[in-house]
């Protein structure tokens, strides 16, 4: 696949002399399906790559949908493998990506049945982190999209993650299932992994034409004001059609609302993360 660059004018690296920054590694999680969590793992990765920072996109979920989302189709079980079997994740079995700068680490089939043998592995909520230890080096962010679910892989994300990024749907239901996560992270915290943080919550499929959208952002942004995104995903007919195409929305149309909305918040993302970015 032959990469594609793209203009970093909505996103810039700050200059930081000769020092090499440190990865930081994201797990993207929601327990509950259909709130734009996949659709930001594979955007904000794309986004933040065309920044000039090496970044790496791990597909945890089984349905495969970030893979699929930058057209890739593979029968490759290294995940599986190195999770279900410790074997060591060699950077051949990541996938380039039509974007500079960003690798993919492709989700197979074989993740689905993980859950069940990951339950008599020893150490099993480690293995993810122990597989991509070794790549560390060669990334500035490591993005985990993971499943719509609080499992077996999910912990594993969450254990290999230094903070957790949460995407919600502007709805009621949606704020249930937030506490719910939340008290999940704090026991997670808790148990095995005391130093992951709670990086961010962004909206997505905001419509600030309903007093539902606007309700619950005034919500969130009054009882999490430093945690909720200034930026919220509107819902957009070209961020749905993206993945249809095997493109993120930057390479699938770049003048969408869409994909402003996320060059935005990869610009608010690198800021939180100490690196400026200009809109």
């Amino acid at each position: 696949m032959q990469e594609r660059t793209f203009p970093t004018y909505a996103i810039s690296r700050e200059g930081s002399g000769d020092s090499v920054p440190k990865c930081r590694s994201i797990a993207v999680v929601n327990q509950k399906g259909g709130v734009g969590k996949t659709t930001t793992a594979v955007n904000l990765a794309a986004c933040v790559a065309v920044a000039d920072m090496p970044t790496l996109l791990v597909d945890l979920d089984p349905q495969s949908n970030a893979t699929s989302a930058y057209g890739i189709s593979t029968t490759e079980s290294a995940l599986y493998r190195a999770l279900v079997l410790g074997e060591a994740l060699a950077v051949e079995s990541f996938q380039r990506t039509e974007i500079k700068n960003l690798m993919l680490a492709p989700s197979s089939v074989d993740l689905a049945g993980a859950e069940l043998e990951l339950a008599d592995v020893s150490n099993r909520t480690n293995r993810l982190r122990a597989a991509l230890a070794p790549h560390r080096e060669d990334f500035r962010f490591i993005f985990v999209d993971c499943p719509p679910s609080l499992s077996l892989l999910t912990l594993n994300a969450l254990r290999a993650a230094d903070e957790i990024l949460i995407p919600i749907q502007a709805e009621y239901f949606a704020l249930e299932g937030l506490a719910r996560l939340l008290k999940t992270v704090e026991r997670v915290q808790e148990s095995i992994h005391p130093s992951l943080r709670l990086g961010g919550i962004v909206l997505t499929m905001y419509d600030s034409r309903t007093n539902l959208s606007r309700q619950v952002s005034e919500d969130l942004r009054l009882h999490m004001p430093n945690l909720v995104y200034r930026v919220a995903i509107p819902r957009s007919v070209r961020l749905a059609e993206a993945p249809s195409h095997g493109r993120p929305i930057i390479s699938y149309d770049i003048s969408s609302t869409g994909a402003q909305a996320y060059l935005a918040m990869a610009s608010e993302f690198l800021a939180r993360a100490g690196v400026r970015g200009n809109a």
